[in-house]
């Protein structure tokens, strides 16, 4: 199968889908992989280390999308992706069609096949391509939480570890996946009192083995109003599979905060699980409101992009060789319930009822 890895083109968005090593394993599978021009660069990796692996280079968008059967790129397409899209093309990517409407209608509109990183799911409950992007996140969340709160930035000027005759700094986590269970080992390890509403038992108890300086506690409104508002920094990392974030945070509990707070949502690419949030970008990516300053990037990890693309390639291989080699691979259950759109028609459970 001809395999097309465009560049990606969301602001500052600086992932590859395959680094070098792993096109050239396609290659010596028997695919032709084509790779877009400086689609690596900004991970680190030049056209010719992909070249002298036997991937062939096309000079453009244009070109690339005309000659790939599988797209496998990062984020979901934008309009210069969209306007080159074609029915007959396999679409491998994040999707979070939930929160875009506007781009769900246009895949429809194209009838394309679009498999969602996000949506495919082991039987266990896994999700095996969004767990990586999850962990880098979460560390993000803390990394970027801490330096926003440093008063040049606008933030109280709180040290979140604290040290003696010093209180320590709090953070409130929402949700103990990978994304937040990252963050609240992070914020943990920093110092900080670290408190985690979850629903699940298991992972409640995860949290509580992480430190005497973690809590662990069911989501009761009271208690996460009381929680939030001693909270110095406070993370959102909510996951419904495939669907729309609930809002686990409202703009009363937010009002209680001090000044000079901060929150991160993880959870933006679900379309947010604060109600105070709203999509940013690494170009700009924090406003005020209520007097905290928030964070929501909707490509975190982006941020990083040597780191992400190797992680995210290692995930995402075997799955995109089952996509280019075996005309079966819609039998296969995870790949399935990747299925978010194809030839015109909503498939994945969660995305039905959208208001288009």
């Amino acid at each position: 199968m001809r395999i097309g890895v465009p560049r990606e083109t969301k602001t500052l968005e600086g992932r590859v889908a395959l680094v070098p090593a792993a096109a050239g394993d396609l290659v010596k599978r028997g695919h032709e992989v084509w790779l877009e021009a400086d689609a690596g660069t900004s991970s680190g990796f030049s056209d010719e280390q992909y070249a002298r692996l036997g991937v062939n280079i096309a000079a453009d968008a244009a070109a690339l999308y005309e000659k790939g059967e599988l797209i496998v790129k990062v984020k979901e397409p934008i309009d210069g992706d969209l306007a080159l899209l074609r029915k007959d093309h396999l679409l491998f990517c994040y999707l979070h069609l939930a929160a875009e409407p506007a781009l769900t209608r246009r895949l429809l509109e194209i009838g394309l096949t679009g498999v969602a990183f996000e949506t495919v799911e082991l039987p266990n409950g896994d999700l095996p391509l969004l767990a990586p992007m999850s962990v880098i996140a979460g560390k993000l969340a803390v990394q970027v939480g801490t330096h926003l709160l440093h008063q040049p930035l606008g933030g109280k000027g709180k040290l979140l570890g604290g040290l003696p005759a010093t209180e320590r700094g709090r953070v409130v986590v929402f949700g103990a996946g990978k994304a937040g269970g990252t963050a609240a080992a992070l914020a943990a390890a920093e110092g900080a009192n670290v408190t985690v509403f979850e629903m699940r038992h298991d992972r409640m108890d995860d949290m509580m083995r992480l430190g005497h300086n973690v809590t662990a506690l069911y989501p009761y409104h009271d208690v996460v109003a009381r929680e939030v508002a001693a909270a110095d920094l406070v993370v959102g990392a909510v996951l419904v599979t495939g669907a729309r974030a609930p809002h686990v945070m409202t703009r009363e509990m937010l009002a209680g905060m001090e000044a000079g707070s901060v929150v991160v949502d993880i959870a933006i690419d679900q379309g947010g699980c604060f109600e105070t949030s709203r999509p940013t970008t690494w170009k700009d990516p924090t406003y005020v409101e209520g007097g905290v300053t928030h964070f929501c990037v909707t490509n975190m990890p982006g941020a990083v992009p040597q780191t992400s693309s190797q992680a995210i390639c290692a995930a995402i291989l075997p799955w995109v060789n089952r996509l280019a080699s075996d005309v079966g691979w819609r039998s296969d259950p995870a790949l399935a319930k990747g299925i978010n759109v194809d030839a015109g028609k909503i498939v994945h459970p969660a995305l039905r009822g959208m208001d288009l």
